[in-house]
């Protein structure tokens, strides 16, 4: 990080105070300024910087927009600041309002939110705030200077990384729930369940999906904190570790849908992807490339998959599929890095969304696309070779005819599909991927 002199920070306080009276005159109403308590010569880092729009939504959410007369952002060497002009009110409702965010957010700590009122003083809290490193009450410590510059930095370093740790968790587990309520609620998807019928399935619709979906955001969770509690491990150990909460999981999707297998492929599928994203997790880039993360994924699963191949014996029916025809299923896509995703899949969701498709239709199309080229082990299962080539042959024609194939057309093919009683179940795993990733890359 930069360091900044004592004349440096000097300089930025006057600057501020003057853009302060600035605004008092122009506006006539209280100040919110908002700057971060960091100890020491280095103000500004990209950490801090997230901290500090974290305490800036909080005064977003809190503050209704009309109150809102003028909002100046400031993000410098030198730190960063925001300053609001309020109408509606008062300085002291303003405090307490500022006072309550400092308080319930768990970076609050950090968070400097000063009220000026209309003659200019700086009104000040209630209760002084405790030491940051001890907690003593008042300002006892910071005027005998009772702890050294790299305590206090090594405890505001923590804060920040404790907090967005779990942060990032919870974020990345509520983009995995919603690639799974958006792949079910994606219409219409040959021979699956969705909005318009239950595909070629009887003992599921689409509310069991969404039950079960609910039911695993805490699994999706814990596989992030795995992932980042062993990022300075192997993959492998990594893994080990996945699978056992993996097997948890599964129990608990079983008690959400009733005894249904909704999400069994995806919860592998998605926890590997989450583990490798708590693997490369850092406070300031909470989510790595996507060709990073999908090589993690490869790195944490081959050495089990290639142990598990060898000792197929044909007991299940993933196993007669790998002996009779050579398919190693999502765990053979996972250990090659997701290039369904990769080179099919999400390249036609974007173009879709590129071509001004809906988000729903251009994930009908990546499906489609997906169908033409992955070999599904559901559709192997429920249709034998024939039924598969059937599949795979009648999506390629529908893309070979039309780059975006009518929704009409898509239920033709729902239809036939039903018929041979084929479902793509991989597939649509596959398309739940694509969503999360896209969830990823575009929500940064």
């Amino acid at each position: 990080m930069p360091e900044v002199t004592l004349a440096q920070v000097l300089e930025a306080r006057d600057r501020r105070a003057e853009l302060q009276q600035t605004l008092l005159r122009t506006y006539a109403c209280p100040l919110v300024s908002f700057t971060m308590n960091i100890a020491g010569p280095a103000k500004y880092s990209q950490l801090i910087e997230r901290a500090f729009r974290v305490g800036l939504l909080a005064l977003d959410d809190a503050l209704p927009k009309e109150f809102i007369l003028a909002r100046k952002i400031e993000t410098s060497v030198t730190g960063c600041q925001a300053i609001y002009c309020i109408k509606g009110l008062s300085a002291t409702g303003l405090k307490k309002l500022c006072v309550n965010i400092e308080i319930a957010s768990p970076i609050g700590r950090l968070f400097d939110m000063d009220v000026i009122d209309m003659d200019g003083r700086i009104l000040k809290r209630a209760t002084e705030r405790g030491c940051i490193v001890c907690g003593a009450p008042g300002r006892a410590c910071a005027a005998g200077r009772l702890h050294s510059v790299s305590e206090l930095q090594k405890v505001t370093t923590k804060i920040l990384f404790d907090y967005f740790a779990q942060a990032d968790a919870k974020r990345i587990a509520a983009l995995a729930v919603q690639s799974l309520i958006d792949e079910v609620n994606t219409t219409p998807k040959p021979g699956l369940v969705d909005r318009r019928n239950n595909g070629s399935h009887r003992d599921m619709n689409i509310s069991t999906f969404l039950r079960s979906a609910e039911a695993l955001e805490p699994y999706f969770q814990n596989c992030v904190n795995i992932g980042q509690l062993t990022a300075a491990q192997t993959p492998e150990e990594t893994f080990a570790l996945l699978r056992a909460a993996g097997l948890s999981a599964e129990k608990e999707m079983y008690t959400a849908t009733g005894g249904v297998n909704t999400h069994k492929g995806i919860i592998y599928t998605l926890g590997v992807l989450c583990g490798a994203l708590g693997r490369l997790w850092t406070p300031e880039n909470p989510f790595a490339p996507i060709s990073r993360l999908f090589d993690e994924c490869a790195q944490m699963v081959k050495l089990s998959v290639a142990s598990d191949i060898t000792a197929f014996d044909g007991a299940t029916a993933g196993q007669r599929l790998y002996l009779n025809y050579g398919l190693t299923g999502i765990r053979g896509e996972v250990a090659a890095g997701l290039p369904s995703v990769k080179n099919i899949s999400l390249p036609a969701y974007q173009n879709g969304l590129r071509a001004g498709l809906s988000a729903n239709d251009a994930g009908a199309i990546a499906l489609l696309h997906l169908i033409a080229e992955v070999k599904d082990t559901n559709l192997y299962h429920r249709g034998g070779i024939e039924g598969a080539e059937f599949a795979a042959d009648a999506a390629r024609i529908l893309l070979q005819e039309n780059e975006f194939p009518r929704r009409e057309q898509l239920e033709a093919l729902d239809d036939a599909f039903i018929a041979r009683n084929l479902s793509p179940g991989g597939c649509a795993d596959l398309l739940a991927v694509t969503y999360f990733v896209w969830g990823l890359i575009s929500h940064p």
